[in-house]
C-alpha cells in the first residue's frame, strides 16, 4: 500500500484531497520530521487502517525510531487526553478543578523535540474535535517559537488526513 495506491483509489468528486495531500506532502513550512510525523500522527487519529499504513510506509522511513514513536504516542496520549477534556471542557462546573488522574508521562518525555510532539498532538486534537486541547496546544507552540503558518499547516494536514478517511471508507483500495 503506498500514497500513490491512495490517490488512485480517489473517487473524481475527492479531487480536492488528492491535490492537497500532493501540495501539503511537499509543503517546506515545517522541517521534514515535523512533515511526516504529522502526516502519521494523524492518520493514525483517523482510525482508517489504509490510509494509517499508506502514511506510515511513506513517513516512517524518513523518521527516526524515536520520531516515529512519538507520532503515535501523541495520537494515542491525545486519543485519550481529548475525549477526557472535551468532556471537561462541555460539561463545565467542578470537573475542571478536578485531577483528571490520567497517566501522560509521555507529554514530558516524548522522545523528540517537545514541539514537534506538540505539533502532533495539535494536529490529532484537531481531528478529534477536543478545542481545550487545541487551545493548550497552540499557545505552547507559540511559546516554543512556531509560526501561526507552521500551526495552521498542520491542522491543514489533519484536516486533508481527516478527509481522506472518509472518502476512503467509501471506496476499494488496490493493492
Amino acid at each position: 500500500m503506498s500514497i500513490d495506491s491512495i490517490k488512485a483509489a480517489l473517487p473524481d468528486y475527492a479531487k480536492d484531497l488528492k491535490l492537497n495531500l500532493g501540495s501539503l506532502a511537499n509543503d517546506i513550512t515545517l522541517t521534514p520530521q515535523q512533515l511526516g510525523g504529522t502526516f502519521v500522527a494523524s492518520a493514525i487519529a483517523t482510525r482508517n487502517t489504509a490510509l494509517t499504513h499508506a502514511l506510515v510506509a511513506e513517513y516512517g522511513s524518513k523518521l527516526t525510531p524515536e520520531a516515529l514513536e512519538a507520532a503515535r504516542a501523541a495520537a494515542a496520549i491525545m486519543g485519550m487526553n481529548n475525549v477526557y477534556y472535551r468532556f471537561v471542557h462541555l460539561v463545565g462546573g467542578d470537573y475542571a478543578k478536578m485531577p483528571a488522574r490520567l497517566r501522560m508521562n509521555i507529554i514530558a518525555r516524548p522522545g523528540v523535540e517537545k514541539a514537534d510532539f506538540e505539533l502532533w498532538s495539535m494536529a490529532v486534537s484537531a481531528i478529534n474535535g477536543c478545542g481545550m486541547c487545541m487551545e493548550s496546544h497552540e499557545q505552547q507552540l507559540r511559546a516554543a517559537g512556531m509560526s501561526t503558518e507552521q500551526i495552521q499547516t498542520a491542522v491543514r494536514i489533519a484536516a486533508t488526513v481527516s478527509g481522506l478517511a472518509v472518502v476512503l471508507e467509501g471506496v476499494e483500495i488496490p493493492a
